[in-house]
């Protein structure tokens, strides 16, 4: 591989600033890809599978390393703990990456970011674990199953002891398990350009893989498709004429749960980056009108982007804090979509760095800030007119309690569905659904 030292310093670098400035994953990731775009498409998938590999890894691979060092991980220089963790993930993941390779090029990263006196140390170690993979003794599951699975899955201990509790042991290890799986890309045709079949025939033509996508417990989403097979997005032209949407199954769930009619007002409460705001605008056929809010500028800036990439008039983008009543919206739209802020712990397989960034305390805090949310939102609805509340996480207290609490302050509503649904190793990620009717 050409500029293997440099694509191992772009993974340093990554890790780096997820783990030590507290940045996004999948934000970092995407800005070195596309500052590196020049790189070989194997080198970009290297840099990809071993930052993504290492974070998702982080809690095995730092148990590995303190089987073998006497100095624990979190002792080590923040550069020493990322180059430990991005070598052991190559030599117990990465078959393709000779053991040698791995231990020389960590040498190599030490010392050129300044750290020769540890040099010896990380190679040796290093060449100490490469030899011993086979001997490593990871905990017993009768002994302590939340620490078995928190280590074999690298998953904080708070979230499996919660995942045993509210969902079951043999349900627990089907989550975890389908975190650690790669998923495909999951795509909506944009009906307004396209149509599925003619979408499928195009993507081939651009020689990529095509599958169809349905879901548990719905019908076959026949606009929806799984893709693979091919280098970056950017390059499709099919992605840059807007003939398709990236957009996971349970995105595209919140718009059928919905159920727009024409001429439908429709008010999406917290919608950047816009994907579920235009799903709905599509399905309106041009009628009606979407209001795609959102506070922080930037977010309203990628719902404008998106908007103008699919060329739609029936929906608009605005700067609006769902905290703030807006009066003007008082019982006044016929579907209101709120798809609020939440832990994320539904999405890790994407964004594989917020099961370390949230605790039970934030989670706690956002179960408190999506029911005031709720409180200001409910009143944009018309009498007979539906609440779609949504989040992205696997949490009781976010999702089934939160929508208990919204029935009993608010009586005037009532649940016409509701279901928690798990990631599976296909593809989807964990999202909750609950659909309120404004009685009449």
């Amino acid at each position: 591989m050409t500029n293997a030292i440099n694509i191992r310093e772009l993974v340093l670098e990554i890790l780096m600033q997820v783990t030590k400035e507290g940045e996004y994953s999948h934000l970092v990731i995407r800005s070195v890809l596309e500052k590196y775009q020049y790189l070989e498409k194997q080198e970009r998938a290297f840099l990809t599978r071993v930052s993504e590999g290492t974070l998702e890894y982080m809690i095995e691979l730092d148990y590995i390393i303190n089987q073998f060092s006497k100095v624990k991980v979190n002792k080590m220089k923040p550069v020493i703990r990322n180059i430990m963790r991005m070598s052991v993930y190559q030599l117990k993941y990465m078959d393709s990456v000779p053991a040698s390779a791995a231990c020389n090029e960590a040498v190599k990263l030490a010392k050129r970011k300044g750290f020769s006196s540890l040099s010896g140390f990380v190679n040796g170690v290093l060449r100490n674990i490469a030899r011993n993979l086979d001997q490593i003794t990871y905990p017993k599951e009768e002994e302590d199953p939340v620490q078995f699975l928190s280590v074999c899955y690298s998953m904080p201990e708070w979230i499996v002891t919660k995942w045993i509790r509210d969902y079951g042991m043999e349900l627990t290890k089907e989550i975890l398990s389908a975190f650690l799986t790669d998923a495909p890309i999951m795509i909506r045709t944009n009906c307004t350009k396209i149509s599925p079949d003619a979408l499928e025939e195009r993507l081939k033509s651009e020689h990529v893989t095509v599958k169809k996508a349905a879901l548990e417990d719905a019908k076959e989403l026949d606009y929806a498709f799984l893709i693979s097979d091919f280098d970056y997005l950017n390059a499709l032209p099919s992605f840059q004429e807007g003939l398709f949407y990236v957009q996971d199954i349970s995105s595209m769930m919140v718009a059928e749960y919905a159920d727009p009619k024409e001429g439908d007002v429709v008010v999406d409460v917290c919608a950047a980056p816009g994907g579920k705001s235009i799903h709905i605008a599509e399905k309106l056929n041009g009628t009606g009108m979407v209001f795609a809010r959102d506070l922080p500028e930037y977010k309203v800036s990628l719902i404008e982007e998106n908007i103008a990439r699919h060329q739609l008039a029936n929906i608009k983008a605005q700067q609006q804090d769902a905290l703030v009543l807006d009066e003007s919206m008082i019982g006044k739209a016929d579907i209101v979509v709120a798809d609020l802020p939440c832990s994320g712990l539904g999405v890790m397989r994407k964004k594989t760095d917020i099961k370390y960034k949230m605790d039970e305390a934030k989670q706690k805090d956002l179960e408190k800030l999506q029911r005031e949310m709720l409180a200001v939102v409910h009143k944009y609805v018309r009498a007979g007119g539906t609440l779609l509340y949504s989040t992205c996480t696997i949490n009781r207290g976010e999702n089934e309690e939160n929508a208990a609490w919204f029935l009993k302050e608010y009586p005037e509503f009532e649940l016409v569905k509701s279901k928690q649904f798990f990631p599976k190793k296909e593809y989807g990620d964990g999202f909750f659904l609950a659909k309120f009717i404004r009685k009449k």
